[in-house]
């Protein structure tokens, strides 16, 4: 029987590019509702595919980690998936049991927590017998973690074990300076360390995930082959293990990122063959009107891979590097904006000063109108390609119900990129960019 599910699964799975590649071309509508536990429910229905794949985030990420504690939220989530207690006569599961449950289901479930929120997925078949086993064994996963002190020490172990070995890369080094001295004080900027991780125990991770994870704080959207009265089904009963009660008390807020107010330049020694540089600034909010121009400019800039103008002068000129990209990573805060490569030690300070000229000039005067267009045709002509699956169009739909972004969003998708003009986007760039206060972080190089 095991076996037989997961080959109807991958059969769905087949015919899901093709169905919702077609699908695409006029994007699903999103119905939104709110349950009376006060969640906010967000559904996409389509009928072809027999698959239903669910996301549930809460305001949960480690934006809301205690700094002596970061890294909180990510493991508390990873811990969720460690076994089930047991409650209200049905037994515990512990983690061997729960990943049995799973593959006899043929279903699959995932908790994990980012920067902003607490994810829970969810996929399985429609069938209506499988999908009500799949749902009321992700709302027990969701509603009653074990949390086993056991097994988080050993949890623990391993990832020391991945930090320590972490710290040996250039790359980890880079990563690390450049988020604090982008980022100062702010959350965004929290490491997790050995010395965090001790402080963190499993009634640490009980107290945050009661305070936290609760119906009323649930965003959870919805794809796939239901109705709405079987949206709304799930929902309720997905949510249905939590702490019920009234609305949910007002969490704290969580101060922006500040501009910086000068440039910072930080040359850490490292004996590696190749430096790692990074060079950025704060960004902007994912909610921000702006983010149509600046991801159509970001490609001219730098995120267009070979045809982008960091590629042309720091690689295809000058022979500085490899690969050279830039890119924003907006989240309910300004992430942060950076360009990066690796070069040789010797040759790492040219190459950051081209970079820096390619960036102060493209901010100064923005793209060439036949550089806007190639950035149009390129994103709009791969549009259906962010739609041409369930999981795929989950997680659009989950962006939309996390940024608070119009229920058309899809649908008017091309309209707003096509309508992006050249002073658009430098108009956009040079709100959000200031080019002499970048950071600049280079790794590498013998002292």
């Amino acid at each position: 029987m095991f076996d037989s599910r997961l080959l109807t699964l991958r059969a769905a799975l087949a015919g899901a590019a093709l169905s919702l590649g077609v699908a695409a071309q006029a994007a699903i509508p999103i119905q939104h509702w709110s349950l009376p536990n006060g969640a906010k429910v967000y559904l996409a229905a389509t009928q072809a595919l027999p698959i239903v794949d669910v996301q549930i985030d809460f305001d949960a990420g480690g934006r809301r980690d205690p700094p002596a504690q970061a890294g909180l939220a990510s493991v508390a989530a990873g811990m969720v998936e460690k076994g089930i207690r047991a409650q209200g006569g049905e037994p515990a599961l512990d983690q061997n049991a729960l990943g049995e449950a799973w593959a006899d289901l043929g279903a699959n479930f995932d908790a994990s927590a980012g920067s902003d929120r607490t994810s829970f997925t969810l996929r399985t078949l429609s069938d209506p017998a499988l999908l009500d086993k799949a749902v009321r064994l992700a709302a027990r996963e969701i509603g009653e973690p074990a949390f086993p002190d056991e097994v988080w020490k050993r949890e623990r172990e391993r990832i020391n074990a991945s930090i320590r070995e972490a710290n040996t890369k250039p790359a980890t080094r880079v990563e690390r300076s450049f988020s604090q001295a982008v980022y100062g004080a702010h959350p965004y900027g929290l490491e997790t360390t050995e010395a965090t991780l001790a402080q963190i125990d499993v009634a640490a991770m009980r107290a945050h995930y009661e305070r936290m994870i609760l119906p009323c704080r649930a965003k959870v959207s919805i794809v796939g082959a239901v109705t709405r009265a079987q949206a709304e089904g799930i929902a309720t009963t997905l949510l249905s293990r939590l702490p019920a009660g009234g609305a949910c008390a007002e969490l704290p807020p969580v101060p922006e990122v500040q501009p910086l107010a000068a440039a910072k330049n930080e040359h850490l020694p490292f004996d590696s063959a190749q430096a790692h540089v990074l060079i950025g600034q704060p960004g902007y909010r994912r909610a921000d009107p702006d983010h149509f121009a600046l991801t159509l400019g970001n490609y001219v800039l730098g995120g267009g891979g070979f045809v982008s103008r960091l590629t042309e002068e720091v690689r295809e000129k000058r022979g500085l590097a490899y690969s050279v990209y830039s890119g924003f990573s907006p989240g309910l805060h300004a992430g942060a904006f950076r360009i990066g490569f690796q070069t040789r030690p010797d040759q790492a300070a040219e190459a950051v000063k081209v970079s820096n000229d390619v960036l102060a000039k493209f901010v100064a005067d923005g793209p060439t109108a036949a550089e806007l267009k190639a950035a149009k045709d390129n994103l709009v002509g791969g549009f259906p390609l962010l739609l041409d699956s369930n999981r795929k169009l989950l997680g659009n739909v989950a962006n939309i119900a996390w940024n608070d972004l119009p229920l058309d969003y899809l649908e008017t998708w091309t309209a707003r990129v096509n309508a992006i003009t050249v002073a658009d986007v430098k108009a956009a760039f040079a709100r959000k960019l200031q080019p002499e206060k970048m950071v600049t972080v280079v790794v590498g190089g013998r002292p």
